[in-house]
């Protein structure tokens, strides 16, 4: 069964800017999702993941009445949340996709303290599994 987990963040989350930590941690952050990624792999159960640019890069398009793309820029103030990154995994069970996403959710943060950030996970659906 292959599962997405979301990596969310945002002023809810209670977690702090990841440009305000000290670069060690930032590298120790990073170094950890190379690790996971690894032993995803050798596990079988990697099948995709990446990180996404700050949402003030992102861009929200809407089909116009002419057809032609009508762009929105940058952050919106109604925004508490948003998505910093996934992984799409292949596993045997739901039960293992959460504990996955509990692994990841305490990836180290600022002092080497784990982060408990959310963690969304949801089941990719396909035409295989029998649901859409």
């Amino acid at each position: 069964m292959k599962y997405m987990m979301l990596m969310q963040f945002g002023p809810l989350s209670g977690l702090p800017p990841m440009d305000t930590w000290p670069a060690e941690d930032v590298s120790a952050h990073i170094q950890f999702m190379h690790d996971t990624n690894k032993t995803l792999t050798e596990a079988g159960e990697f099948v995709d993941a990446q990180g996404l640019a700050d949402p003030g890069q992102a861009k929200i398009v809407r089909a116009g009445a002419d057809g032609k793309p009508v762009i929105t820029d940058g952050v919106f103030p109604e925004t508490k949340e948003f998505l910093v990154g996934y992984w799409i995994i292949d596993v045997e069970s739901p039960e293992r996709a959460v504990e996955l996403a509990a692994y990841v959710s305490a990836a180290p943060g600022p002092g080497g303290r784990p982060l408990n950030m959310p963690i969304e996970v949801r089941q990719v659906m396909s035409v295989e599994t029998g649901e859409l």
